[in-house]
């Protein structure tokens, strides 16, 4: 019920045709740039904290600017850089403002490629200067490289050590800047190449820049920058003489889909925005295999070309249970199903008592999974009454029928979320007052101390927001019992890939497990994980293991359940409440095509991952020896 932060957005087109052709069809050159738009505001729940923008123009005249771009912060970035691209639009006539020719001399943002990104911080980071996309600039055309991604790179020290040990001084430690050079270096030695080759042809002057532009190959710079790179990404790049791509990690982590036809070539981080923006069938699009690249040149031909062999099979599921939307075909059936496979464990809860049982939701990225809850809970009905009326041995009477048939799946709309009332406070006592009020109930739709209440979440992190309100909230039902619900499994890891959750004290289940190795004496075993983790860091990253697993093992998933419940109960609560959590097995079932589970199951699929995670328990070790000197 807490909102993460997570990965980011992408957006990429690229003109086939010229702007006169978009006018003639579309009655406007600025096709690209308004389908831009739509892409990015389709995408805007995976970033709100800042976008940006870049453009370029094909075949300008020297003297005149040809790559372009915008950057803005905070929740109305998109409109903000949009707003800016076309400032001064509205001192022209209509017919400038309708002259693709007029255009392209005249305004800024008028070509045939365009870029957009949505950030989210998972570095904590922050500031204009982080904001996507970056620029290396450079009086040779080719060598003029635009880069941004929805990426997170697990290794950016080592990549920082080769480029600065090859001479480089990288101005900003981060790993988009250090992409940004790493890529920019290989950039320069493919122009480089291309320009020994052309005067090997005989060429001189503006022919050699000529055959440049036309023969970069971007396959070639990204052959030798991303093997080097461990991590989760989709980086996508523009460069001034017009090359277009776009790259998948090797363990297919982050997404990509894109688009082809003769008009328009496409690339977006979500499947739905390709189909909304071009009104496109979900069979027209395309998923970017791991170790793809998208690569479009400067005469417009576009192909999907093979960077790196697959490493892994490592689709995040958390895209499919979260971040994505839910509009996707198979997301939104994945989700139902999450749902649904929680049924037998929700009955249990419940004692099978479903007459007295009300369903609801929190928050409403939970509402897929509470439809397929639902689902569950007819179909079991429905098997109940088959039973009851086998069962009667007699032809039913029309009443007996009534009463079998009338029995039903309760479901309410149980919990408002209200505009977030602690962001001026700072006061602590006062600001988690105000916290608890962030939702309200409806009241009397249950019976107070009759009936359980039920409430789905798509996943449970921090618990922060559960203790602090939802609970207190819930619990002016007064209902017989709480159960609270995890569309997710138990999440016990953190994530390296692009997700706002790096730290293993965030996470309730840790804590549980924590506070449950102290009450039972086992304090040997944190000491001995903390030790083994130690020396995990001194073999080569391709051998480590994640050595935080052995943590959980003592523990059943009912024990750290109970713990949790204990853990986060307000003072003043005391209706039973009790936790169920999705099952691995039920998360596979659900979404089989998404094999990214580390953050339930610590099976990290790269080595920097196995490698932050022993750094991530050693560092919360170390944070406890200081301040309490003991466990």
């Amino acid at each position: 019920m807490e909102q993460l932060k997570h990965e980011c957005g992408v957006a990429m087109i690229r003109l086939l045709k010229p702007l006169d052709y978009y006018q003639r069809k579309y009655g406007t050159w600025m096709y690209g740039l308004n389908k831009l738009y739509l892409m990015m505001e389709k995408q805007h729940n995976r970033g709100q904290e800042g976008a940006g923008m870049a453009c370029v123009k094909l075949d300008t005249m020297p003297g005149n600017e040809y790559m372009f771009r915008e950057k803005a912060e905070g929740a109305n970035a998109i409109t903000e850089i949009f707003k800016n691209a076309q400032k001064g639009f509205a001192a022209l006539t209509p017919t400038q403002i309708a002259d693709p020719m007029y255009a392209k001399d005249n305004l800024a943002f008028a070509g045939e490629i365009y870029m957009g990104h949505l950030r989210y911080s998972t570095t904590g980071k922050s500031g204009l200067k982080y904001v996507h996309p970056f620029l290396r600039r450079n009086n040779w055309k080719a060598k003029n490289l635009c880069l941004c991604g929805n990426f997170n790179m697990t290794n950016i020290d080592e990549i920082f050590d080769k480029i600065t040990a090859m001479g480089q001084c990288p101005r900003i430690y981060s790993d988009s800047y250090i992409m940004l050079e790493w890529m920019g270096h290989r950039l320069d030695r493919e122009v480089e190449r291309n320009f020994d080759y052309a005067k090997e042809l005989g060429l001189s002057g503006t022919d050699i820049t000529d055959y440049i532009d036309k023969n970069v190959n971007m396959s070639n710079v990204l052959k030798t920058t991303m093997p080097d790179f461990d991590g989760g990404y989709v980086v996508c790049g523009l460069t001034g003489s017009g090359e277009m791509f776009s790259m998948r990690d090797p363990w297919g982590i982050r997404p990509a889909f894109y688009f082809i036809n003769d008009e328009i070539a496409v690339l977006a981080s979500e499947r739905p925005v390709l189909q909304t923006t071009f009104d496109l069938e979900c069979d027209d699009i395309k998923e970017l295999q791991p170790g793809h690249a998208l690569i479009v040149n400067k005469d417009g031909n576009a192909r999907i070309e093979k960077i790196l062999d697959q490493r892994g099979d490592a689709a995040c599921s958390f895209e499919r249970i979260y971040f994505s939307r839910g509009s996707d075909r198979d997301i939104y059936q994945e989700r139902k199903m999450l749902g649904e496979l929680l049924t037998p464990q929700i009955l249990k809860a419940v004692n099978y008592d479903v007459d007295h049982t009300v369903f609801s939701f929190i928050p409403n990225t939970a509402e897929v999974a509470y439809y397929g809850m639902l689902r569950g809970f007819k179909e079991y009905l429905n098997e109940e009454k088959i039973k009851e009326i086998e069962s009667l041995g007699h032809y039913p009477s029309h009443d007996e029928l009534k009463a079998i048939l009338n029995k039903y799946v309760r479901s309410e709309k149980v919990a408002w979320k209200d505009i977030k009332l602690r962001t001026f406070i700072t006061e602590g006592n006062s600001r988690n007052d105000l916290a608890s009020h962030v939702y309200d109930v409806t009241y009397e739709v249950l019976e107070p101390g009759i009936d359980n209440l039920v409430i789905i979440d798509d996943s449970i992190v921090r618990g922060t927001t559960l203790r602090e309100s939802i609970i207190k909230i819930l619990d002016r039902l007064h209902p017989k019992k709480i159960i609270l619900v995890s569309s997710a499994p138990q999440i016990r890891y953190p994530d390296y890939y692009g997700i706002d959750m790096a730290r293993l004290e965030e996470f309730i289940a840790f804590r549980a497990c924590i506070e449950l190795l102290k009450e039972r004496g086992m304090h040997p075993l944190i000491d001995e994980i903390y030790h083994r983790c130690l020396a995990e860091m001194k073999k080569p990253k391709s051998d480590m293991q994640c050595c935080v697993k052995a943590l959980y093992k003592p523990f059943t998933v009912n024990e750290l359940n109970n713990k949790m419940v204990e853990m986060l109960r307000p003072n003043g609560v005391t209706t039973p409440i009790e936790i169920v959590f999705q099952s691995i097995e039920g998360l596979h079932k659900a979404i089989p095509n998404h094999h990214g589970d580390w953050y339930f199951t610590g099976d990290y699929p790269t080595p920097g991952g196995m490698k932050l995670v022993n750094q991530a328990f050693i560092n919360y070790i170390e944070k406890v020896y200081q301040f309490q000197k003991k466990f």
